[in-house]
């Protein structure tokens, strides 16, 4: 048998981002597994850093909705989970923990999207989807307050999942070519990158014809305004991160 016909490479192959979900309800079975695939994620020296919170109250879920940028998918999904870095519980077992370093903050996002990625990739081998939801951090202080957040902690990274209702196609990746470099980074070629552009303008079309095209670079420009979020660092700082 073929490496890309193993069952856990094709599910990571045929990833896709779902928004839209079915009725079908996830069970108690399925959430505990998905629950115990998370809990055995990587994790940096043992630190286990990662808390997740697993938002079930519809006050709570419509005000996270909210302040992710009104995002439908986080009101109506089966499941959503937010994943916390947490130096706070390491703290309570270490009371001579030396926190507010700057790699405990590269750590702990590290361990929160392994832990993130994990979940997912488990919810997918049982036939389901989901998307990961950063704009939680667009209004973090809020986030913090909403979820009690105590110091040395911070919501990383928000996932929907459940049984989808609408898949699309998968996204045309950058090539292995430009993605992957040997002994040294290689800088990709400009006929590569516009290419790999013409590619996803072909993929953006076929999935949305009555949309104008859009390019990769158009996208990055407005994405990489949209998301510089200036507040991130003095909320970080604020919570014991990044002091030094």
């Amino acid at each position: 048998m073929s490496a890309f016909e193993n069952p856990t490479i094709k599910v990571l192959h045929n990833h896709v981002s779902v928004r839209e979900f079915s009725e079908r309800p996830i069970t108690v079975d399925e959430r505990s597994a998905i629950l115990e695939a998370a809990r055995a994620s990587s994790t940096s020296s043992f630190l286990q850093v990662v808390s997740i919170i697993r938002i079930t109250d519809s006050v709570v879920r419509a005000k996270m909705a909210e302040y992710a940028g009104n995002q439908v998918q986080v009101l109506n999904a089966p499941e959503f989970w937010v994943f916390c870095a947490d130096y706070h519980r390491d703290e309570r077992v270490c009371g001579e923990a030396d926190l507010g370093w700057t790699e405990q903050l590269l750590v702990g996002c590290t361990d929160s999207a392994l832990m993130a990625q994990n979940t997912l990739t488990a919810a997918e081998a049982l036939g389901m989807g989901g998307c990961f939801i950063g704009g939680i951090r667009t209004c973090i202080s809020e986030v913090a307050e909403l979820l009690k957040l105590p110091k040395n902690t911070f919501p990383v990274v928000g996932l929907t999942f459940g049984y989808p209702a609408v898949k699309n196609a998968t996204k045309p990746r950058i090539p292995v070519g430009i993605l992957c470099s040997e002994n040294a980074y290689r800088e990709p070629s400009d006929d590569e990158l516009t290419d790999y552009d013409h590619t996803l303008c072909q993929y953006y079309t076929q999935r949305n014809p009555s949309q104008p095209l859009a390019s990769w670079k158009h996208k990055l420009g407005s994405t990489l305004q949209r998301e510089r979020r200036p507040f991130i660092l003095e909320f970080l700082n604020k919570q014991g991160w990044a002091l030094k």
